[in-house]
């Protein structure tokens, strides 16, 4: 992935080529209709991770969502979108998440495993709280897209009240995969990792 290239101020006698942040535009999904095509809080998603990959023409796309009740994975949903205005090449699939805290794992190995320093959260407003808490947890920076928000307002507040529900346990959850990540693994003398 290349670095993005923006102005930066630096201090006299200092080098002038500071590297910009690598940025990964991380897609969160939502359902798609039994005919396979998104549905309009998808399809929301999929018009914030455009908007994003236009501005930032270096960032990567990571489309996350696997296969609900109906059609295809979320993520391919996704793809198939975005590939008619975004290179395919700078999509990335990943169908196996089922739940927020799975997207994040996979977006934050993802992320480190090609040297990004931020990803750029494309759900809807409601649901950015708990994201960027669970990234944070994972020690990944994050910066929200910011679109006005949609849908009719009846609908936004019962999605806010499921949301506040599901914070705290992602909290408990989040920070449980953090301190696995962070626990030393004991290794005893004289046994192999790996017995044959």
């Amino acid at each position: 992935m290349r670095a993005i290239s923006r102005p930066s101020a630096t201090a006299p006698g200092t080098s002038s080529s500071v590297p910009a942040p690598r940025r990964l535009i991380v897609i969160f999904g939502a359902a798609v209709r039994a005919d396979g095509r998104a549905s309009p809080t998808l399809a929301r998603r999929i018009a914030y991770a455009e908007a994003a990959a236009q501005r930032y023409t270096d960032a990567h796309v990571f489309c996350s969502g696997a296969q609900g009740a109906h059609g295809p994975s979320e993520a391919s949903v996704m793809a198939r979108i975005l590939a008619e205005t975004i290179d395919p090449a700078r999509i990335h699939l990943d169908e196996a998440s089922i739940d927020t805290l799975e997207q994040v794992r996979a977006a934050v190995r993802f992320a480190k495993a090609h040297d990004c320093d931020e990803c750029l959260t494309c759900t809807d407003g409601y649901h950015q709280p708990r994201v960027r808490m669970l990234f944070a947890l994972l020690g990944m920076k994050t910066r929200p897209v910011r679109l006005p928000h949609a849908g009719r307002r009846r609908y936004r507040a019962k999605m806010s009240m499921r949301e506040a529900l599901a914070l705290p346990y992602d909290l408990v959850a989040g920070t449980a995969v953090r301190m696995r990540r962070r626990k030393p693994k004991t290794v005893i003398p004289g046994l192999s990792r790996d017995p044959e």
